[in-house]
């Protein structure tokens, strides 16, 4: 059996955590939290706010990072703190419901945006999407160096595409018919409060993935220092470029076109450029193509560590003697990605679904850093700044965040929290194996 090799650097770990979270979100989300929130200074607030509980929770897992400097990220995390039940659970609904339904949605968006250069009936965009999911899990099979080159190289031209994008909305504001009032519009809806929950439920779907990075820190290079680094410059750089861009959207589009568009990117183009939809277009291609890339390759370390830790099919531990990949859970996750995306339903029923599970689980491992510091376990290469403030607030507005959701979208929760149930029997089945 081969092992895992350390060769990811503080720019393609970096890129990685970018990468992660631009993807379909910031091209597809905005409509939905316009609809919810008509007014362009809430729209950015809103985006801050994702921004600044981003931040937080990368501020705090940054710590747990330099404390667990190995492949599986949150999964160890949990597994560490609450022991091997809650890691195999949050392994378990990243397989079944957060990375896989993620991959689902962005092979579904992915397709969409092709229709701009060739028709495509409904079972042709299932093909496209499975395709790009399995196309990219093989490619990312053949070593790290190189999914680190695909990554690098796709999140660079995703940043300076998306940059244009904002670049154009400022130089044209000026010839469009959009008025940009953000202090002085009063159409609020009646309970502001519950519109921001519920508008974040699109916001921290775009913002999710900066961890990602730190499943990856068993091939990463002096992971105890560059993994903390690489979620928090992933963060800010993410933030920065979410609220431009959502600016660059209401400098060419009215509001209520925003929230009317299926294709928000392509239509604030467009207002400028008869071509603006294609060139989007291509830069949703460009971008989803770089998140797919990361999905396909980090999530599986996650497989591979549960695995080897006894609570998970044996055949995932196993790396690939040549390549020095967990081929066969790279594999296993793509399968199941490629069945949600034929069998799940629409584009805003998978966000929520996977919003929900995920932000529940980073919860708990943003909590278990008292638990540690309760223990009296830490690391001198990093430690959170003002805590317990900072993990206090990241674990208040995720908290706010899950109960909201499961007040206002009960059937995509009641989803999440059913399959999360099956999986139970399948964990005592493993731990009896084990012993």
């Amino acid at each position: 059996m081969g092992e895992l090799k350390k060769k990811l650097t503080l720019y393609g770990l970096t890129m990685i955590a970018v990468g992660s979270c631009i993807g379909a979100g910031i091209f597809k989300t905005p409509s939905q939290i316009v609809e919810v929130l008509p007014h362009h200074g809430w729209v950015l607030v809103i985006w801050i706010i994702g921004g600044l509980i981003t931040l937080t929770g990368a501020l705090t897992f940054g710590e747990l990072g330099a404390i667990f400097p190995k492949s599986g990220g949150v999964y160890v995390f949990l597994k560490e703190a609450y022991g091997d039940l809650a890691g195999f659970c949050y392994g378990w609904m990243i397989l079944l419901v957060i990375n896989t339904g993620s991959l689902a949605a962005l092979g579904l968006a992915f397709a969409e945006y092709m229709t701009f250069f060739v028709d495509l009936t409904y079972n042709g965009k299932i093909l496209l999407g499975a395709g790009l999911i399995l196309g990219l899990t093989i490619i990312n099979i053949f070593g790290v160096s190189v999914s680190q080159m695909l990554v690098s190289t796709f999140t660079t031209l995703k940043l300076i595409a998306i940059a244009g994008v904002i670049m154009v909305a400022i130089a044209f504001y000026g010839e469009s018919e959009v008025t940009f009032q953000p202090a002085l519009e009063t159409n609020l809806p009646d309970n502001l409060t519950s519109a921001l929950l519920l508008a974040l439920i699109g916001v921290l779907w775009s913002f999710g993935g900066w961890h990602h990075a730190s499943y990856l820190a068993g091939e990463t290079k002096n992971a105890q220092t560059i993994v903390p680094k690489a979620m928090i410059f992933g963060a800010i750089i993410v933030t920065c470029t979410y609220v431009l861009v959502n600016l660059g959207y209401m400098l060419l589009l009215p509001l209520d076109q925003m929230a009317v568009s299926e294709r928000v990117a392509a239509d604030a183009l467009g207002a400028v450029f008869l071509t603006g939809g294609k060139i989007v277009a291509v830069v949703i291609a460009i971008s989803i193509f770089g998140t797919v890339s990361i999905y396909t390759m980090s999530a599986p370390r996650i497989y591979q560590a549960m695995a080897e830790d006894g609570i998970f099919f044996k055949k995932l531990a196993e790396i690939h003697p040549t390549y020095g990949t967990p081929a066969n859970a790279m594999l296993f996750q793509a399968v199941w990605a490629v069945v949600l995306l034929v069998f799940w339903g629409t584009f805003h029923d998978l966000i929520t679904y996977v919003t929900f599970a995920d932000l529940s689980f980073m919860l708990l491992a943003g909590v278990s850093i008292f638990i540690f510091r309760k223990r009296s376990i830490h690391s001198t290469a990093y430690k959170v700044p003002l805590y317990p403030w900072i993990p206090l607030m990241f674990a208040i507005a995720t908290l706010a965040f899950v109960l909201n959701t499961l007040v206002e979208r009960p059937l995509q929760s009641g989803i999440g929290i059913g399959l999360l149930a099956l999986g139970l029997p399948f964990y005592y089945y493993f731990k009896r194996s084990k012993s």
